[in-house]
């Protein structure tokens, strides 16, 4: 005979793939007629923009590309001449298993860009990227609560306050601003190269909304009147909502990764900077949700038969920020740095048993003028590591972000470089809980009449309800005959009524 367990349903999103690639693509620029001929390539920079992202039900796929600049002294020793391209490139992700629908987060960020000449006419740029691709689905996860359970049955049942991943979606907005130097900064005469950084520094989950704000942090490189180069950046800060489709609870969470989607950048005769972007916000939802599970039963005068299943329920465990500590020495004839760009990049992730080792590669790009006046530039391969103390039961997923600090000092025949990139580390795991899903009444069994209905025995590392069903009572009988509110202490001698 068994008896009722009621089905109810857990709603969440299960992570289906996460998964970066990297894509270098390469590309050719003809000098326009009326600019003058390559001497040689100083630098060259680039903007990862994303046009659009697609679900295909078994696969997904990115569509962007890479604003690109770069940074020449012509044939004619004049002042520095700059060209620009748009360097397109697709990304495509296999799902590991059929999906029709879902969602997908998306995060690009530059590895590198260099340049050469080709000819007096020609330059080819080389720009690598890399995507980190995630990918979600929408999931019904069944949960069976017992009804009506016989007198004589033992239930074993757990609560479990698990953060589940909810909802996932996008805002798109804009940005434009008219930005205006200080009176005491030279007065630009033309852009050289820009980018924009976006980032996020509060994001929270109020009832049907999540809200963000952060910064636009646009870095500007330009030559003034007298034909020097400057860098200025600005702050440009925003604030955003968007609406779900549910509501969740004061303990939400929210995660916003953000990506350009288009920029552009102008300057006019009275040396203003004229912005235009337009930015995706792409957010993750999680909520706290109490999930009560039946794990074990027994019953001490009768045979019990049960089916059980593990429960699969992924969980979010953490999410906080690192910074990691840049130090390198490049060596130059420097008289003055005008430029310092840092492109970290995802980085590999070595276990032990305790701890998970980052080691993160990256590109240090320098930009000065040496004593003789001349432009020079100077690439360097960096790397940095951080120890995060882990166990090895959850999954870590490392989210480098541009450096926010970083300086470069010239000296007589070096340039140090400090500064500290900032690392996203979100904790997630699979949970997986025992449930029983049914359970089959057996014959009642007789008790050995020979034996004795108290025991002594002295409390292990174990629960009182282990320790009950080992000896064929209940955990109210331990409990009251032992004057206990909770569990023994280990160690402690109990009186264990039998039945």
């Amino acid at each position: 005979m068994a008896f009722h367990f009621q089905k109810t349903s857990c709603s969440c999103l299960a992570k289906v793939l996460e998964q970066v690639q990297n894509m270098e693509q390469t590309h050719e620029i003809r000098i326009p007629s009326g600019m003058p001929g390559i001497a040689r390539v100083v630098s060259a920079w680039g903007q990862p923009v994303m046009r659009s992202k697609e679900w295909h039900g078994s696969s997904i796929s990115l569509s962007a590309g890479m604003l690109v600049w770069v940074l020449y002294i012509s044939e004619e020793g004049d002042k520095p001449q700059c060209v620009n391209a748009w360097i397109p490139f697709q990304i495509h992700w296999d799902l590991p298993e059929l999906c029709p629908d879902g969602k997908v987060r998306i995060l690009c960020i530059p590895r590198y860009v260099d340049a050469r000449s080709v000819s007096a006419g020609k330059i080819l740029v080389r720009a690598g990227v890399a995507a980190l691709a995630e990918a979600w689905c929408g999931q019904e996860k069944e949960i069976y609560s017992p009804q009506d359970v016989p007198e004589g049955v033992e239930l074993l049942q757990s609560v479990y306050p698990l953060r589940l991943p909810k909802e996932a979606g996008e805002k798109q907005f804009v940005l434009e601003e008219e930005l205006s130097l200080p009176a005491s900064a030279p007065v630009p005469e033309k852009m050289v190269y820009y980018r924009l950084e976006p980032s996020v520094y509060d994001q929270k989950v109020m009832a049907n909304k999540v809200v963000f704000r952060g910064n636009g942090n646009l870095h500007v490189l330009y030559e003034s009147g007298e034909g020097q180069l400057h860098t200025w950046d600005f702050e440009l800060p925003w604030s955003q909502f968007a609406d779900l489709e549910a509501s969740y609870s004061q303990e939400a969470q929210a995660d916003v990764r953000l990506m350009p989607t288009n920029v552009e950048l102008d300057t006019d005769e009275t040396g203003k900077f004229h912005l235009k972007c337009s930015l995706v916000a792409q957010y993750l939802v999680d909520d706290r949700e109490m999930v009560e599970l039946t794990g074990d039963a027994y019953s001490p005068g009768r045979e019990l038969t049960l089916q059980q299943e593990q429960l699969e329920l992924p969980s979010v465990l953490d999410n906080r920020r690192e910074l990691l500590t840049v130090e390198q020495t490049i060596p130059g004839d420097s008289d003055l740095v005008v430029d310092t760009v840092l492109l970290p990049d995802f980085p590999q992730q070595y276990r032990t048993e305790d701890a998970v080792r980052l080691t993160m590669p990256g590109m240090l790009q320098l930009l000065y003028y040496r004593v003789d006046g001349s432009v020079q530039s100077a690439t360097s391969r960096w790397e940095g590591t951080l120890t995060i103390p882990a166990d090895e039961s959850g999954k870590m997923m490392a989210l480098p972000q541009m450096a926010a600090e970083v300086h470069a000092h010239a000296g007589a025949d070096a340039i140090t470089v400090q500064g500290e990139v900032p690392v996203q580390l979100q904790f997630s795991g699979g949970t997986g809980l025992p449930m029983v899903t049914g359970i089959e009444l057996g014959e009642v069994v007789q008790p050995d009449p020979g034996r004795p209905s108290l025991v002594i025995r002295r409390a292990e590392d174990t629960s009182l309800w282990h320790i009950a069903k080992k000896s064929g009572s209940t955990v109210d009988s331990i409990r009251r005959a032992n004057g206990l509110t909770g569990d023994a202490l280990p160690g402690q001698m109990l009186l264990i009524p039998v039945k």
